[in-house]
């Protein structure tokens, strides 16, 4: 088992609850483009990879081999919520329906997440505890915030070579200057968040001009 590293995340939680217990995290709240991915995590007491960290402290080679290992080491899942889903009920809903299909895919069924955050997901297959700052805290949401940033990030790879012009290889779908230029000349595409501010205004003065 590895070690808490000294003001890191740590293990501590995950003994508290019944076992198994799993991490979940989110990311791609924020972009104006691409879907909300959520990852959940078993992490296997005895093979608990080193370095384990929030996914914003470590770098994207250092992510990319964590998600490997814990592919290997852990019972890992991912869950989606497309744009239009977004669209249709909101981001924070629609995180919540990516977390719930992150625990539906794992392959066995936790007694108790872990959920980064204040609010617990409703619906969830499992009792819930939320911890503010989990992925700072938390090793198993540390792990799960690793795992998603990783998979939204090649989808947003992909997305960029369908689409070029956005910066989303580099942005992720956020609204960086690269962006707003993509937007200013190629216009909204299909994988953008028309109800988020700055796309809703752009189809807005498109459409009265």
């Amino acid at each position: 088992m590895a070690e808490d590293a000294p003001g890191g995340p740590h293990f501590r939680f995950e003994c508290e609850g019944p076992a198994p217990v799993c991490g979940i995290d989110e990311v791609g709240r924020g972009p104006w483009a691409g879907p909300v991915v959520a990852a959940a995590v078993i992490l296997d007491p005895a093979a608990i990879p080193d370095g384990l960290n929030d996914s914003k402290r470590l770098s994207a080679p250092r992510r990319v081999e964590l998600a490997a290992v814990l592919a290997a080491r852990a019972s890992v899942s991912v869950g989606i919520a497309s744009v239009a889903e977004i669209e249709t009920m909101n981001i924070l809903q629609a995180s919540f329906l990516a977390m719930r299909r992150a625990i539906l895919g794992l392959a066995s069924r936790p007694a108790l997440a872990l959920v980064d955050g204040n609010k617990a997901p409703p619906g969830l297959p499992c009792a819930c505890r939320p911890v503010v700052g989990g992925d700072a805290l938390v090793l198993s949401i540390a792990a799960a915030s690793i795992v998603a940033k990783v998979a939204r990030d090649r989808m947003m790879v992909t997305l960029a070579q369908q689409f070029p012009g956005y910066g989303w290889e580099t942005n992720m779908g956020y609204g960086t200057r690269a962006h707003q230029e993509g937007l200013a000349r190629f216009g909204v595409t299909p994988h953008h968040r028309r109800s988020f501010q700055p796309i809703h205004k752009m189809l807005c003065e498109t459409a009265s001009a």
